[in-house]
């Protein structure tokens, strides 16, 4: 219990601090009525010496049998409402932590991995509910199950009950020492299953590759690693936990032989009545109970203990790309100047810049190619005017304002990047392509698949727009996920729009007809950032990069004609497609 951060406990807590009250006031009340039950009993018994009385037996009875109805029924109301605080928190904290994710950086998430982000939302937030429900609640029990009934038993006979509890303080000891050996076992025992959530997730999102590779063993073995290290993970906390509570209940078990051996004596001698005597057993087996479940208590204990340290490890994760203080929405729609001056950015784990002084000026409703070889930052300058990766001030602009003097909800409005990997959700063609625009009309749904050349696959598909396109739009081909992503970026209606190699996989003669389509949208600004120079050729202008910088830029048959990198891509180009 020391390492419990009492400060978070007590922020989920304070939302339902009225019913919590009301809680701790009926569980009191119930081991108020738990103390009276023995003493009745006593009194009964010591009664019964001067004579027997059916009415006398019919009424204490009735009596009693009213105390413990009375005292089942408040019971029952306590735990119900400890109990769905516990609920009530784990609902708000997975919708908090879920909402908390959303607004994590994507680089983040994919480093952390899916699967152990989903078992912390899942299971761990599971376990903090268990923490604040039955832990809490038993907690408070042998709290005030030792606070009341100690004092009651010592009124009855000192000697017998110091004697009878002797022996709980061993009962702590070992409680203590399992303690720690729990906590890492526990936590050995999380961290192996998380590893397996991320397996599972990582294997159904890569089946495909794992057929062509014929991996199916591989993953198997890797999966057996994973799974023998959770189940052998898993039998230790259990030899521990199987260790700990018949021992505990064994030891408490001590108690009741030490008062029967010492307490006959004590009523020969008349220093206790039989009553007293009984009132101390039935004293001591309220205390056998919580005492023994004090083991598992804590075993709820610990692990609630160290899921709110995962939870909360989350949580301590702030974006770094976020809005600046103060900033001011900007409801008016861009006209999609854009414009770099000496940009420069690069990654944490680089030694160089990834884009290394960056200028250019692309003008509202151009269509502009951006080339080059392989890692000259195309990528990064794309992240970049969605601000997915951070970057410096007053370096890139649209419409003559620093993009990160923008709301990210405002920029992303007007900015729409289509990546090469296009992600789809396991819905309909029409959801994927309303995504960014969910009210959107079914006859800008069906424009914006026209526009991105999609269209006639569509009307090929037996359900048409409504056909499921599966988990990543895996029914679809690389083509059709490309367009897809494409129809959507085109149907929010964004100043801009970047292709990020977003027709790679698309042949030339339907790229040219996009091109064309999108050619009509003169209200957007166009970056088709391709490895495809015959794609280039069709666009207004041709931006060269490399290493970081713009190299050359002109129209495709003036670059052609000049020395140059440009050139050398276009023939090797040519030469790569005559083979």
């Amino acid at each position: 219990m020391r390492n419990l951060k009492l400060k978070i406990f007590l922020k989920y807590i304070k939302p339902y601090k009225r019913e919590f009250i009301y809680g701790a006031i009926a569980l009191l009340v119930v081991n108020i009525l738990s103390i009276l039950i023995p003493l009745e009993v006593k009194n009964i018994i010591d009664q019964l010496k001067d004579g027997f009385s059916s009415k006398f037996i019919i009424q204490k009875s009735l009596w009693l049998i009213s105390l413990a109805t009375c005292m089942g029924l408040i019971r029952l109301y306590s735990r119900q409402i400890v109990f769905g605080i516990g609920r009530k928190v784990e609902v708000n904290l997975r919708q908090k932590l879920f909402d908390h994710l959303l607004i994590q950086d994507p680089d983040w998430v994919q480093k952390k991995g899916s699967g152990d982000i989903i078992s912390r939302a899942t299971s761990d937030v599971e376990n903090i509910r268990r923490l604040l429900g039955f832990t809490v609640l038993s907690l408070c029990n042998i709290v005030l199950a030792y606070a009341l009934t100690i004092p009651s038993m010592l009124s009855i006979n000192k000697t017998l009950t110091i004697s009878a509890l002797m022996i709980f303080p061993i009962i702590l000891a070992i409680v203590s020492l399992f303690g720690g050996r729990m906590v890492r076992q526990r936590k050995i025992q999380q961290e192996s299953l998380s590893k397996l959530s991320d397996l599972i997730q990582e294997d159904l999102t890569g089946i495909s590759a794992i057929k062509i590779y014929a991996q199916e063993n591989a993953e198997k073995k890797e999966f057996i690693n994973f799974n023998n290290i959770y189940r052998n993970s898993a039998i230790k906390l259990a030899r521990t936990a199987s260790t700990l509570f018949p021992l505990l209940q064994g030891i408490s078990s001590i108690s009741l032989l030490i008062l029967l051996s010492l307490g006959s004596s004590q009523i020969e001698n008349g220093t206790i009545t039989i009553g007293g005597l009984v009132a101390l057993i039935l004293f001591v087996e309220r205390l056998v109970f919580p005492t023994a479940l004090l083991g598992f208590t804590l075993n709820t204990f610990q692990l609630g203990q160290v899921s709110l340290d995962r939870i909360e490890e989350i949580f301590e994760n702030n974006p770094k790309i976020v809005d600046k203080l103060n900033i001011k929405s900007n409801k008016k729609k861009l006209r999609g100047l854009i414009e770099a001056k000496d940009l420069k950015i690069r990654y944490a784990d680089s030694k160089f810049n990834s884009l290394d002084g960056l200028n250019f000026k692309i003008n509202p409703g151009e269509l502009v190619a951006i080339v080059g070889p392989v890692g000259c930052g195309k990528t990064t300058l794309a992240k970049s005017l969605g601000r997915t990766i951070e970057i410096p001030d007053g370096q890139l602009f649209i419409d003559n304002i620093d993009i990160k003097d923008l709301k990210l909800s405002d920029l992303r409005k007007n900015v729409s990047i289509v990546p090469q990997e296009a992600f789809l959700f396991t819905s309909t063609i029409s959801d994927n392509l309303k995504f960014g625009k969910p009210k959107a009309s079914k006859e800008l749904v069906k424009k914006s698949a026209l526009n991105a050349g999609l269209i006639d696959d569509i009307q090929n598909f037996p359900e048409g727009f409504k056909t499921i396109v599966g988990e990543r739009g895996i029914t679809l081909s690389g083509g059709q996920r490309q367009r897809t992503a494409l129809g959507r970026a085109l149907l929010v209606e964004s100043s801009v729009v970047v292709l990020d190699d977003a027709l790679a996989s698309v042949d030339n003669k339907t790229a040219a007809i996009i091109i064309e389509e999108m050619r009509g949208n003169n209200d957007k600004t166009i970056l088709m950032i391709s490895h495809q120079l015959s794609v280039a050729a069709t666009c207004d202008r041709v931006l060269v990069m490399n290493k970081g910088k713009i190299v050359q830029e002109g129209v495709h048959m003036e670059l052609i004609k000049k020395k140059g990198l440009y050139k050398k891509l276009w023939e090797r180009e040519l030469a790569t497609s005559n083979i």
